[in-house]
């Protein structure tokens, strides 16, 4: 794909919709299938990693705002950022590179549904409930659908050693191939790059 088709799909907005590919199934070591299963079955609150008032307020606000065209109920965005940014920072990653993943995967559609199966807002495949949750699992829950989500990537991204680009692949179940984290590397940068704060020094 050229430079100039992938920035036309990043800039026609939400144009992306269940562009999941199949994750694959892969056999897991009895000690990882334990610790992905603790990681899926932890349920606590979703606000406890936007401690900060200010902090929390200021990055809400600002994704709400670009989230506001997909999703207008403020209700529903406000829950819906809350529980990404609970479950991203939870996992290790970074809360715009998820947004920017559920842009291109699903198009914040809550029961978005691929051919391949995936389903929900991160399009995560059936499979999963069985290997390391409970098989009667509803991932088009939103939380349901984050911690799976969430918890798979991060699995990717340490297997990869912290290769974003193969991580991502792996997700999309596209390895070696460059279009799909090329895209969702550009809708993260294009759409919900967000700076960090600075932190007050002491003079």
């Amino acid at each position: 794909m050229t430079r100039c088709a992938l920035t036309a799909l990043v800039l026609l907005p939400w144009a992306l919709s269940a562009h999941a590919g199949n994750q694959q199934y892969e056999p897991l070591a009895a000690s990882v299938r334990a610790a992905l299963h603790a990681a899926v079955a932890d349920q606590a609150p979703p606000d406890s990693a936007l401690t900060n008032t200010g902090e929390r307020a200021r990055w809400l606000g600002e994704m709400s705002r670009r989230l506001a065209t997909r999703i207008p109920d403020e209700a529903a965005r406000m829950e819906l950022l809350r529980a990404v940014h609970y479950e991203a920072t939870r996992s290790g990653l970074d809360p715009q590179l998820v947004l920017g993943l559920i842009q291109v995967e699903s198009g914040f559609k809550k029961y978005a549904l691929s051919s391949a199966g995936a389903r929900g807002y991160m399009q995560v495949m059936p499979f999963w409930t069985k290997l390391i949750g409970a098989p009667d699992s509803n991932l088009f829950h939103m939380r349901t659908n984050l911690r799976f989500g969430c918890t798979i990537l991060r699995h990717y991204v340490d297997i990869e050693k912290g290769d974003l680009f193969r991580a991502l692949g792996r997700y999309n179940g596209s390895l070696g191939r460059a279009e799909y984290p090329n895209i969702v590397r550009a809708a993260w940068e294009k759409n919900w790059s967000y700076p960090p704060l600075r932190l007050a020094q002491n003079p």
